[in-house]
């Protein structure tokens, strides 16, 4: 999706928020294997991307990670020894869609603690539907041969040896309150 443009006069002056004294080697009572160093160029990187694997914001409400680590609190860190979780929005388009020969399924997030509140797809179209809760696709058995002939599809259409792909079989129990 990228950067979203907003109606601005005078656009904000970009700020590099990362200190050159991250470049001096220091020591930590945590790190006794090496000292902890980290060049400019690098960190500002690393501060700037949203995700490991995703550059820009993927919603309006999303507060640019440029924008948010500003000010004291983040001067002097360590950009590369904080966590960064991975973008779900990627991950979720490689599952892949689950086929269906019924007009209407549910979906319940895998059930158990893990899941979300059970809501209902409509498959009758000949589309990729997907949960509104957790993203995994949909798509009716019928409507078939037609999503194979599109050029491109946002989900895949079968499976892959791609270890982010969670198959159905992960499931233990149907008990609404199993775990999976």
């Amino acid at each position: 999706m990228g950067e979203i443009p907003a109606n601005d006069p005078k656009p904000r002056q970009k700020v590099q928020n990362v200190s050159e004294t991250d470049a001096t080697p220091t020591s930590s009572g945590l790190n006794t294997d090496g000292a902890l160093v980290e060049s400019v160029e690098d960190a500002e990187k690393r501060r700037v991307m949203q995700a490991p694997n995703r550059k820009g914001i993927w919603t309006r409400s999303q507060q640019p990670r440029e924008a948010a680590m500003v000010g004291p609190r983040f001067e002097q860190t360590i950009i590369e020894d904080q966590p960064r979780p991975y973008a779900a929005i990627e991950l979720i388009h490689k599952q892949p869609v689950r086929w269906t020969k019924d007009k209407v399924v549910s979906c319940d997030g895998g059930g158990g603690p893990l899941g979300h509140p059970r809501i209902f797809i409509n498959t009758d179209k000949p589309k990729i539907c997907w949960c509104t809760y957790c993203g995994l696709p949909f798509a009716n058995e019928h409507h078939r041969k037609h999503l194979e002939s599109l050029p491109s599809t946002s989900y895949p259409l079968t499976a892959s040896e791609d270890p982010a792909v969670v198959v159905e079989s992960q499931r233990v129990t149907d008990e609404p309150f199993g775990q999976r």
